[in-house]
């Protein structure tokens, strides 16, 4: 078996490569070094580990699946395809994963609320769960637009009894939802957890995050070596702001065997302001407290996004992601939304599982990618959420 050794740890600055840091305002420097101190005492604090794994498996529903799509296997006649099943996960996605970590650290460091974006509001229903069982405030803002096409996640996220914030500045999408909460944050620093949804932001949070969504890859190379008692020959995942994929990607980094794919949206076309194709379109720029690829204008600011999914419609990613793809580390590769919306019916046709469509955008690529492969190989898709939060988008798309 191949092996290298990628930085998997960032620098004291908090950088992968040249890709990360804390560009931040003077004042919240010492916050945030409050918080990655915290954060560096608890991950190897037993009570915390504990706690937090009991909370995985007996409330999250750990470890999640590893499904042989058998029918779609078939169907497309090459190599196997397995599902990691992140849709089963209690509030339905892979976000609850790191939801519990964030919302433990805050209870230990005193917090009063935690607070967070939204794109598709799956992050937004994990951590308004979080809030609710560990008996803190929580405050979600999310774009307008976001809020019409995902009804059903905030309504839950009312129910659960979290605060929901409509941003209606600029583009009304998930990077607007990200300032608005930003500047929420600056208001109270002390008192507020700002709870980032992806492997985002300024460090540590591309690093916590990370660890906590690693448990996706760590139960996926265990289970796939029981199963067929070797390594998959490629795992996909979509990206956006990157959290899923490198759940699932992190633990395998080191194998070089396995080949690793991450999956953009390419949206409507290539045009500006109708993709959210950072890693194909993007250059490296500065956006909200961190270093990575962006896409911007001349003068570094962010352009407009779109897709399909919203939790993708991001004109950033995470550093992590920025330093593997410099490396060649993972290939990132392009689904427009029409791919997008076919592979969301036929693995719900052939199946009889509703992926959501962010998690579509990775099966998309592996229908294209199987039939192309041998029979012996083997694909790992992580089917990060489902799509129960879609259907209505669906519908009104497809004028059923």
């Amino acid at each position: 078996m191949g092996n290298t050794n990628h930085q998997l740890t960032p620098d004291n600055k908090g950088y992968f490569g040249e890709y990360g840091g804390q560009i931040l305002p003077p004042q919240l420097l010492p916050v945030f070094e409050e918080i990655t101190n915290e954060y560096n005492k608890l991950k190897n604090d037993p009570t915390f580990i504990k706690e937090y794994n009991d909370l995985l498996n007996n409330y999250v529903g750990r470890p999640s699946p590893l499904y042989y799509a058998k029918k779609l296997t078939e169907k497309l006649g090459g190599a196997k395809i397995y599902l990691k099943r992140e849709d089963l996960n209690h509030t339905g996605a892979h976000k609850i994963n790191h939801t519990l970590g964030e919302a433990l650290l805050a209870k230990r460091m005193g917090k009063k609320k935690l607070l967070a974006e939204t794109g598709a509001g799956q992050h937004g229903v994990a951590l308004a769960t979080a809030a609710a069982l560990v008996g803190i405030a929580c405050e979600i803002h999310m774009g307008a637009i976001d809020i019409a096409k995902q009804s059903p996640n905030v309504l839950r996220m009312k129910i659960l009894g979290a605060k929901v914030v409509e941003v209606t500045d600029g583009g009304k999408c998930l990077k607007d939802a990200v300032d608005s909460a930003f500047n929420a944050f600056l208001q109270d620093p002390q008192n507020i957890f700002f709870a980032i949804g992806s492997i985002v932001g300024p460090h540590p949070y591309p690093m916590m995050v990370r660890d906590f969504q690693s448990i996706i890859g760590i139960e996926a190379k265990k289970q796939i070596i029981e199963i067929e008692n070797t390594l998959p020959n490629y795992l996909i995942a979509c990206v956006g702001g990157g959290s899923n994929a490198i759940g699932l990607f992190h633990e395998f980094l080191n194998d070089t065997d396995v080949k690793i794919i991450g999956v953009e949206p390419s949206g409507k076309s290539f045009k500006t302001g109708e993709h959210a194709a950072t890693m194909t379109l993007g250059k490296p720029g500065a956006i909200h407290g961190m270093f990575t690829y962006l896409l911007q204008d001349d003068k570094g600011e962010p352009l407009p996004v779109h897709s399909i999914a919203s939790g993708l419609d991001y004109p950033g990613v995470g550093p992590i992601h920025s330093d593997l793809k410099d490396k060649n580390r993972i290939k990132y590769v392009t689904i427009n939304d029409t791919e997008c919306m076919d592979a969301f019916l036929e693995l719900s046709k052939v199946e009889g599982i509703i992926p959501a469509l962010e998690s579509a955008h990775a099966v998309a690529h592996a229908i294209k990618l199987a039939p192309i492969l041998e029979k012996k190989e083997i694909i790992i898709i992580n089917l990060s959420g489902r799509g129960d939060k879609d259907i209505e988008y669906v519908e009104k798309y497809l004028n059923l």
